[in-house]
This record gives structure tokens, sequence and C-alpha cells, in this order.
């Protein structure tokens, strides 16, 4: 257990009883903590879990469905364990998750951004706040990357970047963006309620936790319906593919191409 028993037992007040290591976790590794008063929690421990409890607690404010934050110190955090038995595949689950998200839109921020930086291992996720949405898509989440890609693959994103105040809307609607929102980030009772986790949290389009779905997932045409979006998101979903695509390059290396390349394709790039 990457979180000392002693912490979990004085900032909870109750004896730990069991624990469990949850599989995957690349950026924070989680594990399953039974407690003697009965109640189940989930530690996770690494370098950025501050700043993911303060972007639980974000969504929580706005009504979200999301574990609560029992306590954070240093480099851990303590969380509900939330349930789980479910799949994220009938037009149940999708349903609850577009009714999950509407809370989301609810935010006050005038701004697009957040206000700390996050990490994804070693890809930094830079959130500084503009006014103007194409910059900060651009600079934020596709420029960021030229760095460490082949020449001409940035290239083609550097073309994009420039021609984003042309195929993005200047000031679209702010939202608290989940960030990071695929299959394995919601978690799924039997009865097909959810709960949101592992976000990467930021103020942005909410086009874009539609289209991180994308990436790894087949949502049906349904949850698209009810979530409403504006005219054209279809055209705009390449867009904000790429941040997820490119990232996983960064990560993972080549085999990630071939998706980066087909987005641009299919934007004209």
């Amino acid at each position: 257990m990457s979180v000392p028993a002693e912490a979990i037992e004085r900032l909870l007040g109750t004896a730990v009883t069991g624990s469990r290591r949850f599989a995957g976790g690349d950026i924070s590794g989680a594990t399953r903590i039974d407690l003697a008063d009965g109640r189940v929690v989930v530690a996770k421990s690494g370098p950025v879990v501050g700043q993911e409890g303060r972007m639980l607690q974000a969504m929580a404010a706005l009504g979200a469905p999301v574990p609560q934050v029992l306590a954070q110190e240093g480099d851990f955090l303590l969380i509900a364990h939330v349930p789980s038995g479910g799949r994220l595949g009938g037009d149940a689950a999708w349903a609850n998750l577009a009714e999950a998200l509407a809370p989301l839109r609810q935010t006050e921020a005038n701004a697009y951004g957040w206000d700390e930086d996050y990490a994804l291992r070693d890809v930094e996720v830079t959130n500084a706040r503009t006014v103007d949405w194409p910059r900060f898509w651009g600079e934020r989440r596709l420029l960021c990357h030229v760095p460490f890609l082949a020449a001409d693959l940035a290239d083609r994103i550097e073309a994009l970047a420039a021609r984003l105040p042309d195929l993005l809307p200047a000031n679209p609607p702010i939202a608290l963006v989940h960030g990071d929102l695929w299959g394995g980030n919601v978690v799924v009772a039997s009865d097909g309620a959810v709960h949101l986790i592992d976000p990467d949290a930021f103020h942005g389009d909410r086009e874009v936790d539609a289209a991180t779905l994308t990436v790894f997932d087949d949502p049906p045409p349904s949850f698209f319906e009810r979530l409403d979006l504006d005219d054209g998101w279809q055209e705009r979903q390449p867009i904000y593919r790429l941040w997820t695509w490119l990232v996983h390059v960064r990560l993972f290396g080549a085999s990630y191409r071939p998706a980066v390349e087909r987005d641009l394709a299919a934007l004209g790039f």
C-alpha cells in the first residue's frame, strides 16, 4: 500500500483492516482500503493528487457525480469508493453519463483554463487562463507538443493551430471540462448509475469531453443528442481528439501516430 496505513487511520479516525491495489493508474496509483468502521475508501498517491482532489471538489460543487474527497495530505489523496459492476455499453448508462455531464455547464468561470497546471507523467499540461478559446486550444493543447514530435508531424500541427480562429468558435459557452473523459474514467454501477473519476479538468468548450469519449469508446447517437451540442460539433471533434492522441504519442510511442495523421487528414492538414 503506497499510502501509509497510519496516515489513513489518523486522517479518517478508524483502523485499516485490508487493502487491495487496483489495476491501471498511469498517473496516480489507486488502492482499495477497507476500514474497521465498515467504510471502503480509495487511496491514491502521486505528484498531482492535490490538483486532482481540487478538481473533484470543483466538479462536486457543480453537482456532478464524483467520489467525495475525504482527505488530502502531501502526495496522497483519500476519496470515497463508488459502486461499480456495470459497464458503459447500454443506452441507459450512456444516458446517465450525459446527465452526469450536464451540471458541468453551470460554472460561473469567465475565462478558459484553470488556476493550476497539471501533468500526465512527463507531459506538462499548462492551463494559464485566457478569454480567447482558439488561442487556449492552440497554445495549451496543440503547439505544446510540437517540440516533441517528428518534424513533418510538427509542421502539420503548426499549420492547423494557425487556422484555429477559423475552425473553432472564439467564445463558446464555458463549461468545466473533465479533460480525460474515456470509458476507463467512468465508473458504472450495476444499476447504470455513473461516477466520473481521474479528471484533468479545466474550463473550456464542453465539446472536448464529447470528442475524448470517441477516442477509445463508441457512444451511440442518442448520447450526442442528449448533449445537445452546437451546430458543427462533428467537424470540430477531430481538433479536440488531437490532444489525447498527441499525449499518447508522447507517453506510449509512435503506434499512436496514425491516429494523429487520420484526424489531421480529416481536417485537411
